[in-house]
């Protein structure tokens, strides 16, 4: 029996103790406990990694507080666009989507792509009828607006500016903060299989159907049972042009580094070389953790069968 681990993140950035109320700081923290102990539970009881990290990511997508399902930021257009991806470390097979509407859970239709449609990756409409074929839930759009998210996007709607995710509504703070709103998932079985799962909302005021790295196997996704599963938050746009969570395997792979040197390695010295902000989450096969990020703050917790349980915001 192998030792078992969930970790999770709900995004990284610009998160400073002095912005955030003792009541706000609170509610993050019981959600991260939550999504925790929940998945956590899962992998005790002997489910598999995949089911745990989609347990974990369905509680952080329904709490508004993230940027993932319910608590989705405002495109340009005055709506809610989702990206998602999971892949199972036993065998590469995975499942995303990007730019989907209404899905309740995007992470519970990445899983459906992964399994029942003999493809990896859907898009928009057609995402969003196969959602509706394998009878995923939807909701209408009040369930994802959330005021919060809605004076953000009003600050800015009439700009070209994008944001990644914040808190301040005056336009000089909101460029100055950021924040890389994502919720991700990885786990260790006590087989010894290990997956990794990302969902996000994107970024504020985004246009023109802009994608991230959160559903791109390999740049904010990438499970192998042989090296690692890795979920990444953080600038998309430098994560995919680095293949930063597929790059984590390789390094341990092919350099046999561990774990979290790989991840140090692609987290503090090349994304810092192309001024790219967030980190990542990992786990091993052997059931070890690493979390590391090189912005202010990354919303992040770890639980295993060793006693560990611990969530945290800060540096």
């Amino acid at each position: 029996m192998s030792n078992y681990t969930i970790v999770i993140h709900g995004g990284a950035g610009t998160i400073l103790k002095e912005d955030m109320t003792p009541e706000l700081e609170q509610a993050y923290l019981s959600g991260l406990q939550n999504a925790l102990d929940i998945s956590y539970a899962v992998l005790e009881e002997g489910g598999s990694a995949v089911n745990a990290i989609k347990a974990a990511l369905v509680i952080l997508e329904d709490n508004i507080l993230f940027n993932a399902g319910r608590g989705s930021v405002f495109t340009k257009k005055g709506v809610q666009e989702m990206d998602a991806a999971i892949m199972d470390g036993i065998d590469l097979s995975a499942g995303a989507v990007a730019g989907v509407r209404s899905v309740r859970n995007p992470i519970e239709l990445a899983v459906e792509v992964m399994r029942n449609s003999n493809h990896v990756f859907l898009s928009g409409k057609g995402a969003n009828d196969f959602a509706i074929k394998q009878g995923v839930k939807l909701e209408p759009d009040e369930y994802f607006y959330s005021q919060f998210r809605y004076d953000q996007w009003k600050a800015i709607r009439d700009s070209d500016n994008y944001s990644l995710d914040h808190t301040h509504h005056h336009l000089e703070e909101l460029l100055r903060d950021k924040k890389f709103g994502t919720v991700g998932a990885v786990a260790c079985d006590i087989n010894g299989n290990i997956a990794s799962a990302t969902s996000t909302g994107g970024m504020t005021n985004k246009k023109y159907g802009r994608i991230g790295d959160s559903p791109l196997i390999g740049a904010g996704t990438y499970a192998n049972n042989k090296t690692c599963a890795i979920s990444c938050t953080g600038h998309g746009e430098i994560f995919i042009r680095s293949v930063a969570a597929y790059d984590v395997s390789c390094l341990m792979e092919y350099k046999n580094m561990s774990l979290n040197d790989a991840m140090q390695l692609v987290v503090n010295e090349k994304l810092v070389a192309m001024n790219g902000e967030g980190g990542m989450i990992g786990v091993d096969a052997q059931g070890n953790a690493s979390l590391v990020f090189n912005s202010a703050g990354m919303y992040r917790g770890v639980k295993n069968n060793q006693g560990l349980n611990n969530v945290a915001i800060y540096r």
